[in-house]
């Protein structure tokens, strides 16, 4: 089954000092557009393809889906939204992208795995 891969796309844009506070909105294209390459290559630990969702809030809201990459506006709280979209995915595998300690928590409750930001950072051939 595939793996769904849900990236808290605010936490991991920040885990990076690339002056990602000018534009969020930019910033997240930019995570997003490097999510699509690991929708068929796949992440540490988890074989490509994935279904991928890039949750995202705020002012960075109005970003598009490219291939492989689904995004998702939290209409809120961008980590109740990633709570939610694991709590609905109870019979298939489930990573989360973040480096929240809270949201990993409410998460792993729910029977996913967390990786941190690195996890995405990576070239797929590191």
């Amino acid at each position: 089954m595939t793996t769904l891969l849900i990236v808290d796309g605010a936490n991991v844009v920040g885990s990076v000092p690339d002056g990602w506070w000018r534009d969020r909105r930019a910033a997240a294209v930019r995570l997003r557009d490097r999510l699509a390459g690991l929708a068929e290559a796949g992440v540490p630990g988890h074989p490509g393809p994935l279904d991928i969702v890039l949750v995202v809030e705020g002012v960075a809201r109005g970003v598009a889906p490219v291939p492989g990459v689904r995004v998702d506006e939290a209409p809120g709280n961008g980590d109740d939204r990633i709570v939610e979209l694991v709590a609905s995915a109870p019979g298939r595998p489930r990573l989360v992208v973040t480096a929240d300690r809270e949201l990993r928590r409410r998460v792993g409750e729910l029977g996913a795995k967390v990786t941190g930001p690195r996890t995405v950072h990576r070239a797929p051939e590191d």
